[in-house]
């Protein structure tokens, strides 16, 4: 067998057994899985460099040299890799405290979900509306002018915005706002 073929199948092998234990409820084999899932792919981000000669300037050709991409992606994914299982093992440690194990528990929701998917039942939800909000008020008939005939307040300071009654939203809109020619946007 080539070396190639090995580590193909290491890489298989890896992935497999990885798969296989993240399927599994029991938060350390779950991290497990994730640890033997992280070496396949360092594994076969090395074998996908190809092999080249020592990349010393002079001594080797530039097209004969080896790529460090591979190295330098490897050793991203190995810290990657290394944070997910601390969180894994945390994640498990505490699991562990509360409850007494590192079972995962269903979740009362989705099977409820399983249950009327297999009933074939709809959720209850009313979808009769095309999704318009009736409250809404268009932007379009909206007054921005005071209401009545009333003066601005002269007495009001320059740093104090004067707050104007709008008749169609029923709120109040700040003077400077109104005036403001660019649309509101500070």
């Amino acid at each position: 067998m080539s070396p190639n073929l090995v580590l193909v199948l290491a890489i298989g092998v890896l992935f497999a057994c990885g798969v296989i234990l993240l399927l599994e409820r029991s938060l350390t084999r779950i991290l497990l899985g994730v640890i033997l899932l992280g070496n396949g792919a360092n594994l076969l981000i090395l074998v996908g460099g190809r092999a080249g000669g020592a990349p010393i300037v002079g001594v080797t050709d530039e097209g004969d040299m080896s790529d460090p991409l591979p190295q330098a992606m490897v050793l991203t994914a190995i810290v990657i890799t290394l944070g997910m299982t601390a969180f894994l093992l945390a994640m498990a440690y505490r699991s562990w405290q509360v409850i007494g194990h590192d079972e995962v528990q269903d979740d009362l929701e989705d099977r409820r979900i399983v249950q009327l998917a297999e009933r074939d039942e709809v959720s209850g939800t009313d979808d009769s509306t095309d999704g318009a909000d009736d409250d809404a008020v268009d932007p379009e008939q909206v007054d921005l002018e005071p209401v009545g005939d009333e003066a601005p307040n002269e007495g009001a300071r320059a740093d104090e915005p004067e707050e104007i009654a709008v008749d169609a939203a029923q709120t109040t809109v700040d003077k400077d706002d109104k005036n403001d020619k660019d649309g509101g946007k500070r």
